[in-house]
């Protein structure tokens, strides 16, 4: 078997790397560095330490550290709880880290507003609704 020799001013081929996929598992979103860079920099807005948001998520110090540098793959579970210890919704977590797509305003269903406006709603509770309305309505445009 030969391989390959990278050509100097040449991109490295990554095919082999992934099983010969050109493009990354979907999972493999929630491992993006942009999500521990995030987390990272809502951290120290927050003036929390590693430490302190580690207590308050329930993650390990070390994870939460290997969260940050890219280096693991948190679950939802795991997401959600960073994001509730740093006091922001769990979506806009994901999409300000670019794993999950943020609407435009302007093609906001009624139902979207209405949902959004729901004031017995909780945040969390109207970003549950909101995800199984947005998964159905996908599910039609195909």
């Amino acid at each position: 078997m030969t391989s390959a020799k990278p050509v100097p001013g040449q991109a490295p081929d990554v095919t082999a790397a992934t099983g010969g996929r050109k493009n990354p598992r979907p999972e493999s979103l929630l491992n993006s560095p942009s999500m521990g860079s995030f987390i990272r920099a809502q951290r120290q807005l927050s003036a929390m330490s590693l430490r302190q948001l580690a207590a308050l998520s329930n993650v390990s110090n070390a994870y939460l550290s290997q969260i940050e540098r890219g280096l693991h793959q948190p679950s939802l579970k795991v997401v959600r709880s960073i994001a509730e210890a740093l006091n922001i919704s769990t979506e806009y977590l994901l999409s300000q880290s670019g794993v999950l797509e943020t609407p435009d305003p302007s093609e906001q269903t009624g139902a979207e507003t209405a949902i959004l406006a729901d004031p017995v709603l909780t945040d969390e509770e109207k970003e549950v609704v909101l995800g199984v309305y947005r998964s159905l309505r996908q599910r039609h445009a195909r």
